[in-house]
């Protein structure tokens, strides 16, 4: 199974539904929580061109935010991209 990495804010509800998800489907996953100040942070919106949280990666392919990750998991996408 291919992992995961998710970055996220404890505070985000976006964030709580896309581990929540991750958990009902048993995947291999990464939790990484970012402060706005932090430097990884600033890294991580540089290279992605999102200022938001979740950040979502499968493998190395980035996914986009909770909205992207629900529409692969609705579309049976996610899935196939986890195996």
């Amino acid at each position: 199974m291919v992992k995961v990495k998710l970055f996220t804010k404890s505070y985000c509800p976006w964030c709580h539904k896309a581990l929540g998800l991750l958990v009902e489907l048993n995947a291999d996953f990464e939790n990484i929580e970012v402060d706005s100040g932090d430097a990884e942070w600033d890294t991580l919106k540089g290279k992605t061109g999102h200022n938001t949280v979740p950040m979502i990666f499968i493998g190395d392919e980035f996914i986009g935010g909770y909205d992207d990750f629900e529409k692969l998991h609705s579309s049976g996408e996610l899935e196939l991209k986890l195996k």
